[in-house]
C-alpha cells in the first residue's frame, strides 16, 4: 500500500506508453510493427520493474529540510533554503514542491535538479509577505526518479512550521547599519548642511585645525596659554513620535500593499534611527479612536516595545476621528515633540475638514504631515493620450495630480511642514526630513 502511495507516473512514462499503444494498433495492419511493439512493451515492463526496485530500495535514501527564520519582514524578500541530501548510491534526479502558505497564491512551485551520488545540495527562493500575522509552512514532497525518469517516487517530509511576519525589521538593520557608520547617503540619504550650531555644551578641548573659530573660549585660552575651543553636540532625549492614521484613506494598495502597512514600516525605521541619535521614539496609531499609544522613551527595552505594537495593530479602516487625536495627544504629550504624521489627503476639500485639528497639533509641537502621491496617476499622466476617452482620463488624472500641490501649499500657509512622497521612498524622505530637523536645531 505505501509503495502505491509513494509511486508516480512521469511525463516520460506516459509518452512512452502512448507510442507503445500506437504501435500495437497499427500492429493490426502492419506485423512487423506489432512484434516491434510487443518487445518494446516488454524492454518498457522491465525497465519500469528495475527502476521500481532502485528508487524503492531503502526508505530514507533522501533527506530534506527547509531553512526558515522565525520571522520573516513583511514588504521584503525573505530568503528561505532547503537542504537536500542523496543518500541513493547512484545520480538521481529531484523535484521539490513546498507546501507554501496559501495566502502567497503560489501554485505553481516546483524546483528540478540533479543530485550525484552520495552528495548534499542547497537551494534557495526567496517569498514576499505583503500582510502582517501568521503563515503556515507545510510538507516538502521531494519526487525522485533515476536519470531514465521514467517512475518516480514521493517522500512527503513533515517540515510544519508558523512563521510570524513583523514590520520590516529587514529595511530597519538596513538603515541602522547604515546611520551608525554614517554612510545613509548611499541610499539616497541627503547630507544636511548644519546652521549654526547645537546649544548643548559638552567640554572645553583644545584647538585644532578645522574647529569653528567663532567657538573659541578667550578665558579658557588665556588660563591655559594655547587655544581652547567650546565643543558642543546634537542636543539629545527629544521626543520623537509616529502617528500613525489607521483609518480608510490609508487602505489603498500600493505594490500589493496598502499605505498602512508602508507608514508602519516606515514608523519602525525611523524609531531605530531617532534611539540611535540618543532621542526618545514613541508610536500613536488611531482610526475612529485613539488605539495605541506608546510613550516616548528612550530605554533598552524601547525598541522591542515598538516592534510588538506595530505588530499587532490591526484596523477595519473607519473614519479617521482628528478630534480625539488631538485630544489625546494634548493630554498625553507634555513635552514639546517632533510628529511624523503619516497619513492621506485626496483632495484639499478632505484637508480643510481636519485643518483645526491639525493646527491645534502643530501649536504645541513640531508637526509634519507624510502623505501620499498617487503613483497610479503618474503613469497616466506620463502615458500618450490617443482617443477622446483618454484625453478625458487624463485630464481627470491631472486635477487630482495638482489637488496634491494645493495640499502642500495649503499646509505651508498654515505652518506645517509636510512631505509628499511616494511609498517606496517613504522612509528615506523620513529620514532625510528627521536628520534636516536635527541639524537645523529645531528639535
Amino acid at each position: 500500500m505505501r509503495f502505491l502511495k509513494e509511486l508516480f507516473l512521469t511525463t516520460r512514462f506516459l509518452l512512452i506508453a502512448a507510442g507503445i499503444v500506437l504501435l500495437f494498433f497499427f500492429g493490426y495492419y502492419i506485423p512487423i510493427l506489432f512484434l516491434v511493439s510487443r518487445v518494446l512493451l516488454l524492454a518498457f515492463i522491465t525497465t519500469i520493474i528495475i527502476e521500481s526496485i532502485i528508487i524503492f530500495s531503502n526508505k530514507g535514501n533522501v533527506f530534506a529540510e527547509r531553512i526558515l527564520a522565525d520571522r520573516l519582514s513583511n514588504g521584503d524578500e525573505n530568503e528561505i533554503k532547503i537542504i537536500l541530501t542523496n543518500n541513493y548510491t547512484i545520480k538521481i534526479k529531484v523535484k521539490v514542491i513546498d507546501e507554501l502558505p496559501f495566502i502567497f497564491q503560489i501554485r505553481d512551485f516546483e524546483i528540478n535538479s540533479e543530485l550525484e551520488k552520495n552528495t548534499s545540495k542547497i537551494f534557495t527562493y526567496n517569498v514576499r509577505p505583503v500582510k502582517r500575522g501568521e503563515y503556515q509552512f507545510g510538507s516538502l514532497n521531494i519526487y525522485v526518479s533515476t536519470m531514465l525518469n521514467i517512475v518516480s517516487r514521493r517522500y512527503r517530509l513533515e517540515q510544519n512550521k508558523t512563521a510570524v511576519v513583523y514590520p520590516s525589521y529587514i529595511q530597519m538593520k538596513k538603515y541602522q547599519l547604515m546611520a551608525v557608520s554614517n554612510r545613509l547617503v548611499e541610499v539616497g540619504i541627503k547630507k544636511i548642511r548644519r546652521i549654526g550650531h547645537s546649544m548643548e555644551f559638552e567640554q572645553i578641548k583644545e584647538y585644532v585645525h578645522g574647529d569653528d573659530y567663532r567657538t573659541v573660549n578667550w578665558k579658557a585660552t588665556a588660563r591655559k596659554r594655547q587655544l581652547m575651543v567650546n565643543h558642543f553636540v546634537d542636543e539629545k532625549s527629544q521626543q520623537v513620535y509616529s502617528i500613525i492614521d489607521m483609518g480608510r484613506t490609508m487602505k489603498m494598495p500600493f505594490d500589493k500593499m496598502s499605505l498602512v502597512d508602508f507608514a508602519i514600516n516606515s514608523s519602525l525605521v525611523i524609531s531605530n534611527i531617532a534611539l540611535l541619535k540618543q532621542d526618545k521614539a514613541g508610536i500613536i496609531a488611531f482610526n475612529n479612536k485613539v488605539t495605541s499609544v506608546l510613550p516616548a522613551e528612550r530605554s533598552p527595552l524601547q525598541m522591542k516595545k515598538i516592534v510588538e505594537l506595530l505588530y499587532n495593530q490591526e484596523t477595519e479602516f473607519l473614519e479617521s476621528d482628528y478630534e480625539k487625536l488631538a485630544a489625546v495627544t494634548k493630554s498625553k504629550i507634555k513635552q514639546r515633540s517632533l510628529l511624523l504624521f503619516y497619513t492621506n489627503f485626496e483632495t484639499a476639500n478632505s484637508l480643510k475638514r481636519q485643518l483645526k485639528y491639525l493646527k491645534s497639533l502643530s501649536s504645541s509641537h513640531l508637526l509634519i504631515v507624510i502623505f501620499f502621491k498617487n503613483t497610479g496617476l503618474d503613469k497616466l499622466l506620463n502615458s500618450k493620450s490617443e482617443s477622446i476617452e483618454e484625453i478625458y482620463s487624463k485630464t481627470i488624472a491631472e486635477k487630482f495630480s495638482f489637488e496634491k500641490k494645493i495640499i502642500q501649499k495649503e499646509l505651508a500657509a498654515a505652518g506645517i511642514q509636510s512631505i509628499l512622497t511616494t511609498p517606496q521612498q517613504l522612509s528615506v524622505n523620513t529620514i532625510n526630513k528627521y536628520l534636516e530637523l536635527k541639524a537645523r536645531g529645531m528639535i
